[in-house]
């Protein structure tokens, strides 16, 4: 196959045109898709054909969650095969790490508490070279129902939001600390928040009566800042982008993705000065397969920009579709896959 060397733009517009739909803001909740697990994984078979997992390789699944898409994986590795397994969430962990050791003939399993911003140094400490690697920017629908995280107002608890729960900062901590002026930016650049301004201004007048310390109250404070006529006219919550805005920031989501892009752009340039005599190889393999499902435009963009560059570059090839998106029969099954994008690519040429 000859490598795919057009603009990045071109490459979206090879989709179904009944897929990747609108991103969704509230991309943890699922609706009739939950497994039995509380969490169903998203574009199992896309991403099972694009990454193409093979006996004996050395799978990293970046955002283990649940282990749906790293116990898939490890069923074709087989006992020669090594699975490593990264999440913040210690919880999480634990329930993929089982899952994935549960696999009839499955291979090794190597599970770490922290992000896949360090996975490149990670598996340099491992002394192992990836094959394949996957990083689902999603996160556990449990995560979201469960109100003590803080991550929804759907149902009220304590204002937290980290996706480690043994992060130091929480949700509470910025909006009840940060001033107006850094309230209006994390709105705006991480909500993409039209009414940032307003809504900053009404959580600083609210929490001189008192600490915000719950997702309903902050809720309550946001809607306030929206005039009345418009909140019934949006098609989401007016509280929605705020709330993600506040999540990005506690979790520095966009801080870790960059330093996964950073790892796999390295990895590559690596992998090519080894194959080219000149070198030794560094954590992905030549031929590597490596894939990035996003969820909504704040990520999807320096996604499809980076991996777009290494293409250009001659370091990558992208494999297939680009994005990926889910089926229609996925989408009716899983709400939150609408918004989903795929995009993988294979460290050299295919």
């Amino acid at each position: 196959m000859v490598r795919e060397t057009t603009p990045a733009a071109d490459h979206d517009h090879q989709q179904s045109p009944a897929s990747c739909g609108a991103f969704s803001f509230a991309r943890g909740r699922v609706g009739s898709g939950v497994s039995e697990l509380g969490h169903t994984p998203v574009l199992m078979g896309e991403v099972l054909s694009a990454l193409a997992p093979k006996v004996g390789e050395v799978a990293v699944d970046c955002t283990a969650g649940h282990g749906g898409h790293a116990a898939a994986m490890a069923s074709r590795l087989g006992p020669t095969g090594t699975m490593v397994l990264l999440d913040m969430d210690g919880g999480n962990l634990e329930i993929a790490r089982a899952r994935v050791e549960a696999v009839s003939d499955g291979p090794r399993v190597l599970a770490f508490n922290e992000s896949f911003a360090g996975v490149a140094s990670l598996m340099d400490r491992l002394e192992l070279r990836a094959d394949v690697v996957l990083a689902d920017l999603g996160f556990a629908s449990s995560q979201v129902d469960d109100a003590s995280r803080g991550l929804s107002f759907s149902r009220d608890g304590p204002l937290d939001m980290r996706l480690n729960p043994d992060a130091p900062v929480t949700a509470a901590m910025l909006v009840n600390t940060s001033g107006e002026a850094e309230l209006e930016r994390v709105i705006r650049e991480f909500g993409e928040e039209r009414l940032s301004r307003a809504i900053a201004r009404r959580i600083v007048a609210a929490r001189r009566e008192g600490p915000i310390q719950t997702t309903g109250r902050l809720a309550e404070v946001v809607r306030s800042a929206f005039p009345a006529g418009a909140r019934h006219m949006m098609g989401i919550d007016p509280a929605t982008r705020t709330f993600q805005a506040l999540r990005i920031a506690v979790n520095d989501e966009l801080g870790h993705l960059d330093a996964l892009l950073d790892a796999i752009e390295r990895g590559a340039r690596v992998a090519a000065m080894g194959a080219a005599g000149s070198g030794r190889g560094g954590w992905l393999a030549v031929g590597a397969r490596v894939g990035v499902i996003t969820f909504h435009s704040l990520e999807d963009r320096p996604v499809k920009q980076r991996l777009s560059a290494g293409v250009r570059d001659g370091l990558l090839a992208f494999i297939g579709q680009q994005p990926a998106c889910a089926s229609d029969a996925e989408v009716l099954a899983n709400s939150r896959s609408r918004s989903a994008k795929l995009r993988a690519v294979v460290v050299g040429s295919l």
